[in-house]
């Protein structure tokens, strides 16, 4: 697996790579991981490409120079044996990747896990000038002829989001197969011009979160009880944490909790601190085990993004913990199960503030909506999606064979 981003940074991307990996490795699969990495890594399976010093874009390590690092993959390839090449990203290490594949005449997957036009016209500084430069530094290593875009989608219809769809769309097109882990994902993916066999596919959590967890409670607010909140993800403007925040700011007799970090963690503190009574807690960016140890304690899970998140990690954690799920995003409802979650009826604060009143207000609906998400917890576990991602290496390995 290729990947401009792995632990110890923390993130969905690196999350499903790590559940990917070990469903694999129990199912007598050997796997190895090449990334870009502060440190060399003491684990032999994850192997260090070159990484730019004092350049770490948002906290990331940075792969550099593209050039030494399909050399590196390619060393790899061969050293390994490796069968199939599956790339996580669209950054300089994912097109190392595609180089080092294509030379070893070896298959490719591409897993499309997100909205990359978004996330760089929000992180990115100067963006009109910033992606630009990543557009023509991709573009120069893998061709851009492959994207037909459609403009008139209004995801589509700024210049900036257009360079950024196209890299999105060219680099699915040089892979032999892709996944997505939502529909929603995949139907914009197919608009805009994608043509390679597509697999919408859902990630999944690996046995040892699931064993974290254990077997979650069902929820069991009393009336008059402090409604105990969570929310989880990167403090970055594409998550809109200030939504989340203005929402907690709303709503008296909640007691919140976030955790992450990112660019906007000061902003986001700062306000924190404004809110009466202490009811938001910070608590920047820790381990995986310390979130999972909060959302034990917490009555619903509160995710705020909107037009980015494909399918996010932490809802898939959050059903796992037995708790009740508040999206802002329409899209996201294909992730929530049955009676376990709901979206706001509006995705600002006010939408957001009013769903966490009504189930501040309605006890019961919080234990109803948690015994939904404790009955559909199997379904997020990655076993049950391992068979289905070996029949997509399967199928791209058959022609070649």
């Amino acid at each position: 697996m290729v990947t401009d981003y792995y632990l110890p940074t923390l993130g969905g991307v690196q999350t499903v790579i790590k559940a990917h990996r070990e469903a694999l490795e129990h199912a007598g699969h050997e796997v190895f991981v090449f990334t870009p990495l502060s440190a060399p890594s003491d684990d032999p399976h994850v192997i260090r490409l070159p990484t730019a010093r004092g350049f770490a874009p948002d906290g990331y390590p940075f792969t550099w120079t593209p050039s030494a690092a399909a050399s590196a993959v390619r060393e790899g390839l061969r050293a390994h044996r490796i069968d199939v090449v599956h790339v996580h990203t669209e950054m300089f290490a994912a097109l190392a990747g595609f180089e080092a594949a294509t030379a070893e005449g070896l298959p490719i997957v591409q897993t499309m896990h997100g909205r990359i036009d978004v996330y760089t016209r929000s992180v990115l500084p100067l963006p009109s000038v910033t992606t630009a430069v990543l557009a023509a530094m991709h573009r120069r290593r893998m061709s851009h002829d492959r994207a037909r875009l459609d403009p008139s989608a209004p995801y589509a219809r700024t210049r900036m989001a257009r360079r950024m769809w196209r890299l999105m769309v060219s680099q699915a097109n040089h892979a032999d197969h892709v996944i997505v882990p939502s529909q929603h994902f995949a139907d914009k993916l197919t608009t805009q011009g994608v043509r390679t066999p597509l697999t919408v596919l859902s990630n999944g959590l690996e046995d040892t979160v699931l064993q974290t967890v254990g077997a979650p409670a069902l929820r069991r607010p009393a009336a008059g009880d402090e409604l105990r909140v969570i929310w989880c993800g990167r403090l970055s403007p594409e998550k809109r944490p200030s939504v989340f925040v203005e929402a907690v700011g709303r709503v008296p007799g909640i007691r919140a909790e976030m955790f992450g970090d990112g660019v906007a963690r000061r902003r986001v503190a700062t306000a924190a601190q404004d809110l009466p009574d202490g009811r938001l807690t910070v608590h920047g960016a820790v381990p995986q085990s310390q979130v999972l140890e909060a959302m034990s304690r917490a009555h619903v899970l509160v995710s705020s993004s909107l037009d980015f998140d494909n399918q996010p990690m932490v809802i898939l954690e959050g059903i796992a913990a037995g708790l009740p799920v508040i999206v802002t995003d329409p899209d996201l409802a294909e992730v929530l199960r049955p009676g376990g979650g709901l979206v706001s009826r509006t995705p600002d604060a006010e939408g957001l503030a009013a769903a966490l009143q009504d189930l501040r207000d309605d006890p019961e609906r919080v234990r109803a909506m948690s015994a939904a998400a404790i009955a559909h917890r199997s379904q997020v576990a990655q076993d049950t999606h391992r068979d289905a991602l070996l029949d997509v290496y399967r199928a791209v390995l058959s022609p070649r064979r």
